[in-house]
């Protein structure tokens, strides 16, 4: 049967409420969870044991059934299943929720996966999922029509009521102008009658008066007046005057005049009155007009408010579309208008809703296709973000309306443990806190609801339970986090996955692991290479089951028990026992910080006595460790196989090469150095020197009777000849008779010890071997005895004896590694006794000061003083002070450097530590004995004020207190450079952490050019880089043209020279970043594994090498530059760590270059600002040649200008001859030459620091650089294409490393770059499915590409990606391994989403779920388990079915068999079907040719 964990890939998707149901082992209804009297979980609470299972083994609940023969039985009484108690970790609950709630996942997340589904802002969805705005979810479009019709109907009544009554109005205004002015006609014949009645009563008064006064002149008529008579005021007669006929004529006239005056002011009192009247009525009328229209406009004001009110009410009814979102305000209004025609609804319930009823995938699929077809910008954009998220739903098969919950999965109990703690309270997990408050509002709100409470009540609890588990799910994602007792955050589920104390990073990518122990190291020096000390005490724990079996076996003791109880009080037997089970067993010694993969190495362990674990020195450069208090760790590898491996890959002395660049990590130092360094040092005078000796031995006896010195010069006559070249004289002798050749050379006793503990192959080196020359010697140790050639039969045979019969290259490197440890460890012993012997030590008295010191001080003192003066004449100014200042002292440190170097004795011990390379250079041996010259301030600028004194001399307050400045920077930039270093790596290790060996040829054409090195003195020499390459094209004779190597040759060393001396000066090889491998990298294209000097095997994770060589270094690399002040140069601007963290993120370099975007020439233009401006013309001519035939003459001048399309010439019949070019005409004979320019301008403003690197009229390419800095690698590809940019950033990675003295191989940079830009952006579809904007992996796209050209489709275009590695990690095909990255919640959301499947293919997800790695050994399983597991499986069904035959005819069964059809097969045909497959297995001729992706597809082939 196939295991349960025997699968190759998982998918995530989302969980339908059915499936959270069946999960679930039953509802959890009550918040409570334990009963804390009884201490026992309470029923159908958070801990139920009658849901989750019991909380003792084979125990229910109520203890009616106890003992593991209950097993499965549910108990009657209290429900609980008898069963393990480890249930409890893996059976979960559920809660029904009242109402539906979102996930926040996908509500909250960016972008708003549920909003672009509905195309709803994040802004607006969360207003309708938190209850602030209502969501319409229904429209009866019948109702629809029938509001319509109705609300019409009551405007058009409204309309008519309104005229009725301004026309009622209009006839009373009217009827009352009418009254009103037959009411002033009668006043106004009245007003005449009294006028007239008036004047008459006034004639007659004037008429009575005059006929008095006549009465009386004719009285007194011809007499004298005695007095004035007065007539109404007017004197008749004067007093005197006679009285006479005339006085009465006088009298008349007066009162003529007086009725004339009268009848005047009637008239005009009668007009007046007249006026008056005519004026009222004409007010009247202008009144009743006036109101007339004030009537008719209020009456239009009305309409018109009416029309308007209808409009809206209308245009409302119009917008009532499904999904358009309300205030509280507008739904009232709404109802009001148009009750029951439509409903809408807060809440994630009516979301879900929405989704359910309008939300048809493949309707809005085509809509989306088609808008973004039809669309640009900001729509196209949006549009296809929503076809992503609408595609991923189709194609995975999850339903959206599953983004809301209407279920709650309950996680198992023992996941949110409740522990006792010793005061009698409890701890819990925060998780049960969540789980309560969504259990306690869930069931509130059924309860308000059951007792149909007021809806605002209601809402509010919905919106409390939606609250309540958003912060179960994300707690701190919407609005302020849930905190419990004293503030504390509470630790959600999503809390729970991500970060690094979340369960990737934490639980599945790094676990604490048993059989383990960590102690202080010291050293072991007489350990050898592949041993380990292992304290007593620490191995008997560690192996305390293994001791315990081992006294049962030899029969100290009875059982396990009494083994146990012996181990546990020590007794003497135990020592022999843990003495047996050590031998041969390997432990794996780990030294943290991991940087690289010899951070655990294995090693044989050897019982010591003390506390501390003891490590052989020359693994400590390896593991970078020293004994000042390091700890390291040990760990027991339990299983053989585990044992096998730590044996054949991890043991010490198989690891003596570095994988970063490939030269030995066992290189001895310090110590070892100083002895071999003294060991081989002449002493001219010494005793003994110039003594001839005719064999080494002889000398060898001179030197045991003490005639000679160690060191002293002597001669000695040799046979054989020298290994490299030689420091002191050398004379030839004639050849020995065996032909052998002979020499006498000078040399000393120490040189000829030396040599007597080298492998005789590397004899005899008569040189001072200094560090560098220790590392010689193993490296030339390991090439010569892994290199076949050099390998005899027997040497073969001997290594086949203990390790079994291997590949020829595989037992090389066995022996080639065994016997270059051995050297080693004899180099080791020998440095170790004659570094005692020469007790070589520093003392005070050996650091002189030299003499000159003084003058080149006070030399340097009167320069600044000089210079000082200048400045304060106003020669120079500040920066050119400060400038030249620093330039002196530094001349004068460098001075002193030199002095104290004169100053040295070179048989001092300082001078010989510092030039073996044991230890200390010559700058910290100048701030002992020379100056210590200038410090840099905290920012990096340098102080000008240096330290003049030395260590020797000791320093003043001042100086002290200016070193302290560089100190503390030191230690905070080591502080700040080990994290970032450490980042780094984690990056690296991601993005690369699927890149593994996994064919042996991907067959690619492509390769790299690599060329000598130019005048850039950090690029390594040619030779160097192509070592362990393989040739991407045969290579030939430069001269001769014979063929040096065939193609897909592996150059090494010889190869290399052959190639060089050739005169070849560029080598196109394979590389990582040409190879076209679906998956990982093929052997060829990767070319030599460092580690071992030989081809890369399959298996091999040469990504997670090349993230661990990039990264492992970082810490040694500068954090800032220190620059001089002022204005730095574009150069180093950024260097070390930032800039390496530059190169690989694909970021916007800091002082980024200018690059010319076409080809053409410069023109450097300066505006009167000062403005730099770099303008690049390009000028392309075309020319186009028209041949005149017989009869054909022009139609145009010569150099006259025509058109595309323009007539040229014309010939006989009316034939013409067309230009197909716009531009100018030449007539030259009989032909006709167009000729036509393409001008091309680009221009660039140069930032005013930048210095430019071009000159006026220079020819640029398009990706040239014009200004120093760098380029900006996103440009760099879009002007020059992906090779150019892949050469950029290997190169420039390269740099900053070499500078620093790094050496790693461009390999492991080329690994890293090909994962940056294994992604491709789709730019057209054509008939792929794909969408445009996506990112997809070349190596796919390639193969989506050849599948849909095979079918006759239209193929996809796409544009090379360069993506940062953040972004690359985040961007890989799985989605375990790029939510352990980054992201968590936003990568799983995605994946959920999409229903992704993860094929484990990487590493990472492997080991998240626990499978054994794809790499290494585990890769050899992976491509033979297939085959042996099936032939084992098909031998058991045929053996069952044959049984199955012999047995009785009524207890026969048929052994179900899976057919191509899926249908059962008859049982004959079974096994004639087994039985041919196992035989076509057997013999070898089954489906073996499968690729390797189909074996990754299928567990078994199809039968």
């Amino acid at each position: 049967m196939l295991e349960i964990n025997d699968f190759n890939a998982i998918r995530i998707s989302l969980a339908s409420p059915e499936d959270i149901r069946s999960w679930s082992h039953g509802e959890v209804t009550k918040p409570e969870t334990i009963n804390y009297r009884t201490l026992k979980p309470e029923r159908d609470g958070l801990f139920c044991e009658r849901i989750f299972g019991p909380t003792k083994d084979w125990e229910c609940f109520c203890g009616k059934y106890k003992r593991v023969r209950y097993k499965g039985v549910v108990c009657d009484k209290c429900g609980v299943e008898v069963t393990r108690s480890k249930v409890r970790r893996e059976r979960m609950g559920h809660i029904n929720l009242a109402s539906p709630v979102s996930h926040i996942w996908f509500v909250k997340g960016t972008p708003s996966r549920l909003g672009l589904l509905l195309d709803i802002s994040p802004r607006n969805l969360e207003r309708v999922l938190y209850f602030a705005s209502y969501i319409i979810v229904e429209v009866k479009e019948d109702m629809l029509q029938v509001a319509r019709e109705m609300i019409q109907e009551e405007y058009a009544a409204r309309r008519q009521k309104i005229q009725k009554q301004a026309e009622e109005k209009r006839i009373e205004l009217s009827t009352q102008l009418t009254q009103d002015l037959g009411g002033m006609e009668t006043a106004q014949r009245s007003t005449q009658r009294q006028i007239e009645e008036e004047y008459r009563r006034l004639r007659d008064e004037i008429a009575s008066e005059a006929e008095q006064l006549r009465e009386r002149l004719e009285e007194l008529s011809g007499t004298l007046a005695d007095e004035d008579i007065l007539f109404r005021g007017v004197t008749v007669v004067e007093e005197g005057e006679p009285i006479n006929e005339n006085t009465l004529d006088q009298l008349d006239e007066l009162v003529e005049q007086e009725l004339e005056v009268l009848e005047e002011r009637r008239r005009r009192d009668l007009a007046d009155a007249e006026l008056l009247t005519d004026a009222e009525r004409e007010r009247k009328a202008y009144e009743a007009t006036q109101e007339q229209e004030r009537l008719q406009e209020r009456l239009q004001r009305e309409l018109d408010h009416l029309m308007r009110e209808e409009k809206e009410k209308l245009e409302q009814l119009d917008t009532l579309k499904v999904g358009r979102i309300i205030t509280e305000t507008e739904y009232r209004q709404l109802r009001d208008i148009a009750p029951g025609v439509f409903r809408a609804d807060m809440g994630a319930g009516a979301v879900r809703e929405l989704i359910e009823k309008t939300v048809n995938l493949d309707k809005l699929a085509e809509e989306l296709q088609a808008e973004i077809q039809s669309s640009q910008g900001q729509r196209r954009k949006k549009a296809t973000k929503r076809l992503r998220v609408v595609e991923a739903f189709r194609k995975s098969g999850n339903r959206p309306e599953w983004m809301i919950l209407t279920v709650l999965p309950v996680i198992p109990p023992d996941l949110r443990p409740m522990v006792q703690l010793d005061g009698g309270r409890f701890a819990t997990s925060d998780l049960n806190d969540l789980y309560r408050r969504v259990i306690n509002r869930n069931n509130r709100l059924k309860r308000l609801i059951e007792l149909n409470a007021p809806e605002i009540i209601v809402r509010n609890e919905k919106r409390m339970l939606q609250e309540a588990v958003d912060a179960l799910i994300d707690n701190g994602r919407r609005g302020r986090a849930v905190s419990g007792k004293g503030k504390h955050r509470l630790k959600s589920l999503s809390d729970m996955l991500k970060g690094k104390q979340g369960r990737f990073r934490q639980n599945l990518l790094g676990k604490r692991v048993d059989y383990s122990g960590r102690s202080v190291i010291v050293v072991g020096p007489n350990l050898q290479l592949h041993q380990c000390g292992l304290p007593k005490k620490m191995a008997l724990e560690l192996f305390k089951p293994f001791v315990m079996r081992r006294l049962v076996e030899r029969g100290v003791a009875h059982n396990i028990k009494n083994a146990k109880r012996a181990v546990e009080r020590v007794r003497p037997e135990v020592w022999d026992a843990l003495e047996e089970v050590i031998k041969d067993y390997l432990v794996l010694l780990n030294r943290a910080p991991s940087l690289h993969r010899l951070s655990i190495q294995a090693f044989e362990a050897k019982l010591i006595e003390g506390s501390a674990i003891q490590l052989h020195p020359l693994v400590c450069a390896a593991f970078n460790a020293d004994f000042d208090g390091d700890q390291m760790a040990v760990h027991v590898p339990l299983s053989r196989k585990a044992q096998e491996e730590a044996r054949t890959r991890m043991l010490s002395k198989y690891n003596l090469l570095s994988p970063a660049h490939g030269e030995p990590i066992i290189t001895p130092s310090q110590d070892i150095v100083l002895g071999c360094y003294y060991l081989t040092m002449v002493r001219d005078g010494a005793k003994g020197s110039g003594k001839r000796f005719s064999s080494i031995d002889e000398a060898m006896l001179a030197y045991e009777k003490h005639l000679l010195d160690i060191q002293a010069p002597i001669w000695i006559r040799m046979t054989g000849t020298l290994s490299g070249k030689s420091d002191r004289p050398v004379r030839e002798l004639p050849l020995a008779a065996d032909g052998t050749p002979r020499m006498l050379i000078e040399t000393t006793i120490g040189r000829i010890l030396l040599n007597n503990e080298l492998q005789p192959p590397l004899r005899f080196r008569n040189r001072l071997i200094d560090k560098k020359g220790l590392k010689e010697i193993i490296a030339d140790c390991y090439q010569y005895y892994t290199n076949l050639r050099n390998l005899s039969e027997d040497q073969l045979n001997e290594v086949r004896a203990s390790h079994g019969n291997k590949h020829v290259q595989e037992l090389a490197r066995i022996y080639g590694s065994e016997m270059t440890a051995q050297q080693a460890d004899r180099i080791k012993a020998l440095g170790f006794r004659y570094a005692t012997l020469g007790g070589m030590t520093i003392g005070i008295e050996d650091i002189e000061v030299p003499a000159k010191k003084y003058d080149i001080v006070r030399e340097a003192e009167q320069l600044v003083a000089d210079v000082e003066k200048q400045f304060r004449r106003g020669l120079i100014t500040e920066e050119e002070r400060y400038q030249e200042v620093v330039r002196i002292w530094q001349e004068a440190t460098k001075q002193t450097i030199q002095a104290v170097k004169e100053n040295l004795n070179p048989f001092g011990p300082v001078a010989m530590m510092s030039t073996s390379g044991a230890r200390g250079n010559i700058n910290q041996i100048s701030q002992m004995a020379g100056m210590r010259g200038l410090m840099s301030d905290p920012t990096g600028r340098i102080i000008e004020l240096p330290i003049k004194a030395n260590f020797r001399e000791g320093l003043s307050v001042l100086d002290y207190f200016v070193s302290t400045h560089g100190g503390r920077k030191g230690l905070a930039d080591t502080a700040l450079r080990t994290a970032d270093a450490g980042y780094l790596t984690r990056r690296l290790v991601d993005v690369a952490q699927d890149v593994i060996i996994t064919i042996e040829d991907c067959g690619t054409e492509e390769g790299l050019w690599l060329h000598g090195a130019d005048d850039d003195e950090l690029m390594e020499k040619l030779q160097v880089r192509m070592l362990g390459r393989i040739l991407a094209a045969p290579i030939y004779h430069k001269e001769t043209g014979e063929l040096i190597a065939d193609r897909n040759t592996e150059i090494d060393e010889e190869l290399a020279t052959a190639i060089l001396a050739s005169g070849q000066e560029s080598v196109f090889v394979r590389s990582p970043l040409s190879c076209q491998a679906e998956h990982g990298l093929c052997r060829l294209c990767y070319g030599r594994n460092l580690a071992t000097g030989k081809l890369v095997e399959i298996g091999e994770a040469v990504g997670i090498i090349a993230a661990q060589s990039i990264g492992e270094p970082g810490t040694q690399l500068t954090l800032r530059t220190f620059h001089t002040g002022g204005v730095a140069s574009a150069d180093d601007i950024t260097q070390g760590l930032p800039r390496v963290q530059e190169i690989f993120e694909a970021r916007v370099p800091k002082g980024k270059a200018l690059l010319a975007e076409i080809d053409g020439v410069v023109q450097i233009v300066r505006d009167e600002e000062g403005v730099r401006t770099i303008r690049i013309v390009s000028t392309d001519v075309y020319t186009d040649e028209y041949p005149l035939g017989r009869g054909f003459s022009p139609t145009i001048n010569h150099e006259s200008e025509v058109y595309e399309g323009q007539v040229i010439a014309e010939g006989p019949g009316g034939a013409q001859i067309v230009t197909r070019l716009t531009g100018k005409a030449f007539i030259q004979g009989d032909r006709i030459i167009v000729s036509q320019e393409d001008h091309q301008e680009r221009e660039l403003v140069v930032p005013h620091n930048a210095r430019i690197r071009v000159e006026n009229g220079e020819r640029v390419m398009a990706g040239q650089q014009l200004t120093d800095g760098s380029a900006n690698p996103q440009e760099l590809l879009e002007l020059q294409g992906r090779e150019a940019v892949q050469r950029y950033l290997v190169n420039e990675a390269q740099k900053v490393y070499r500078s620093q003295g790094v050496n790693i191989n461009d390999k492991h940079i080329e690994v890293i770059v090909r994962q940056m830009l294994r992604r491709v952006r789709i730019e057209d579809p054509g008939d792929t499915g794909l969408l445009p904007g996506e990112l997809i992996d070349s190596a796919e796209f390639r193969r989506l590409n050849n599948d849909i050209v095979s079918q006759g489709g239209d193929p996809a275009t796409a544009a090379t990606m360069l993506l940062g590695i953040t972004k690359a990690s985040l961007n890989t095909d799985s989605f375990l391994a790029a939510a352990s990255f980054q992201e968590t919640t936003r990568v799983l959301t995605d994946a959920a989403i999409q229903g992704k499947v993860d094929y484990l293919r990487g590493l990472k997800e492997n080991v998240v779920i626990g499978k054994l790695i794809p790499a290494g050994t585990g890769i050899e399983k992976r491509i033979e388990r297939p085959h042996e597991d099936l032939i084992g499986e098909m031998a058991r069904m045929l053996e069952e079915s044959q049984q199955a035959e012999e047995a009785p005819a009524e207890t026969r069964r048929a052994t179900p068999l899976p057919t191509p059809n899926g249908n059962k097969a008859p049982e004959s045909d079974n096994d004639a079907l087994l039985r041919a497959r196992l035989e076509e297995l057997l013999s070898g001729d089954g489906d073996n040719d499968q690729s390797d992706a189909e074996e990754e597809d299928n567990d078994l082939p199809a039968f």
